[in-house]
């Protein structure tokens, strides 16, 4: 066909654009798909281009405004293949909340029309949360105008159309492709070259649906995966400074929930390759607790290790929680604190140090002492001593162990390649943990971008050697 010759002839001279560039979530994954650096990002962040340059040096950096960004100027007569765009979605996200929005914001998607009239991008992919397509007017205090919702979005929508574009949207989840989180973004692809528009089909699933099964998808990836099961997970007892009131009751509310009454514990064994973790106990029971402003007596903001993880935001918001456990040696109650150690046999440590309390299943409280009058006792049970059966096996819980994710372990969950530089600009200036964290909330999830262009850019991946083979992975 004339226009498949044509085409191929051009690909060499055809150029890739990451606009809102930011940490390179999109970058990396645009790099493992052709097996090439993007050509040209754009950020008007000098961190988050501090960053992209680390792992993209080969990438012509512009650190501005996209606005103040001349299309033309930059592509110098080349052809732009993939022009990516990933505008700022906080003044979109419902977690903005009830705070208002700004239009100048929300307005920067305009941006890819100036791309579409000036240098006419073959195919325009734009990123964001799935609350864009309620994109419309502010009233005078900022807020959106509820009968209004998705006006701007239609208009952005046909301005796209008008110039010749053809233009399709749907919602993907990043577990679906390989990367151990649910996050769920919105895209948008736009394409001008006569061809479909093509939406990756997944390559991953819930481990119990029947194309799993089947052997037709692979099961999602799980938190456990990018845990680093190497960083202690220090005893919430023994912390200089005792934890917040707020945290403990997220502690007992996760223990209550992925520990004592789960159906499905997630068990680290001593003896197998975690046996790293600090802690003589026979088992230890993990799960996460999410760390999110809350009312008291709501659902436990949390989840098992054994599912992807929950989106992340740019503030650190999961923490490894760890419920040691011991089997429950039947009538031997053990001694008090206030007595002299009992005999030590020569057959090992027998004794373990057990934090027993009496956790309380309803409202907000975290539980109570033993040393405490019991509560008010109700009609139906609500105390419990904290005990988990295992396989038949009694277990009780002799210590709780608490830390935060490290920034490696949540660029591992976005799907990010294991050597993505993270601590340090492009010249070995360090990033402290903060800005490392903010960096992987705003990123795309690599696997996104990876898939969306394999499948409506195959010829750009065909022609240009591995991105594994480039990137030194074996």
């Amino acid at each position: 066909m004339t226009w498949k010759r044509s085409y191929q002839e051009s690909l060499f001279r055809e150029i890739v654009v990451d606009n809102f560039a930011g940490g390179g979530g999109a970058s990396t994954g645009i790099e493992l798909a052709t097996g090439r650096p993007v050509d040209i990002a754009i950020n008007h962040d000098p961190a988050a281009i501090a960053m992209h340059k680390a792992n993209h040096p080969e990438t012509e950096h512009y650190c501005e405004s996209v606005w103040e960004v001349d299309p033309r100027k930059v592509v110098r007569g080349r052809q732009v293949g993939l022009c990516w765009l990933s505008p700022d979605c906080t003044h979109f996200s419902k977690a903005k909340g009830g705070k208002p929005r700004k239009k100048s914001i929300r307005g920067l998607a305009w941006v890819a029309l100036r791309w579409a009239a000036t240098v006419r991008p073959r195919v325009i992919i734009l990123e964001n949360v799935e609350e864009f397509k309620t994109w419309g007017p502010l009233d005078k205090e900022g807020y959106p105008i509820k009968e209004k919702q998705g006006r701007t979005f239609n208009t952005f929508v046909n301005a796209l159309k008008r110039q010749g574009y053809a233009v399709d949207w749907r919602e993907l989840r990043a577990c679906d492709y390989g990367a151990p989180t649910i996050r769920k973004r919105f895209f948008l692809i736009a394409r001008c070259d006569g061809r479909p528009i093509v939406w990756p089909e997944p390559t991953h699933g819930d481990p119990n649906s029947p194309a799993v099964r089947a052997g037709k998808l692979k099961p999602w990836r799980t938190a456990a995966e990018i845990i680093d099961w190497s960083i202690p997970c220090p005893s919430i007892f023994e912390r200089k400074k005792p934890l917040a009131e707020n945290t403990l009751r997220r502690i007992a509310r996760g223990l209550v929930k992925f520990v004592i009454n789960s159906e499905r514990l997630f068990i680290v064994k001593q003896d197998n390759v975690f046996h790293i973790i600090r802690n003589h106990s026979d088992l230890v029971s993990a799960f996460l607790a999410q760390y999110h402003t809350e009312t008291a007596g709501h659902e436990v903001r949390g989840q098992s290790l054994d599912q992807p993880l929950l989106t992340q935001d740019t503030s650190n918001r999961f923490a490894l929680v760890t419920a040691h456990l011991v089997k429950f040696r039947g009538t031997n109650t053990g001694q008090s604190m206030d007595e002299p150690l009992h005999t030590v046999t020569a057959g090992g440590n027998h004794h373990g140090l057990v934090y027993a309390f009496l956790v309380a299943y309803y409202g907000s409280s975290i539980g109570q002492s033993l040393n405490d009058p019991l509560g008010t006792v109700t009609t139906h049970d609500r105390y419990g001593l904290v005990l988990v059966r295992i396989d038949g096996v009694l277990y009780e819980i002799v210590d709780i162990g608490m830390r935060m994710l490290e920034p490696h372990e949540l660029f591992a969950a976005q799907g990010f390649p294991p050597e993505y530089i993270i601590d340090r600009d492009y010249t070995g200036k360090p990033y402290p943990k903060s800005e490392q964290v903010a960096r992987c909330g705003n990123s795309v999830p690599p696997p996104f971008a990876e898939a969306l262009v394999k499948a409506n850019l195959p010829e750009l991946c065909e022609l240009t050697m591995p991105a594994a083979r480039r990137r030194g992975a074996v």
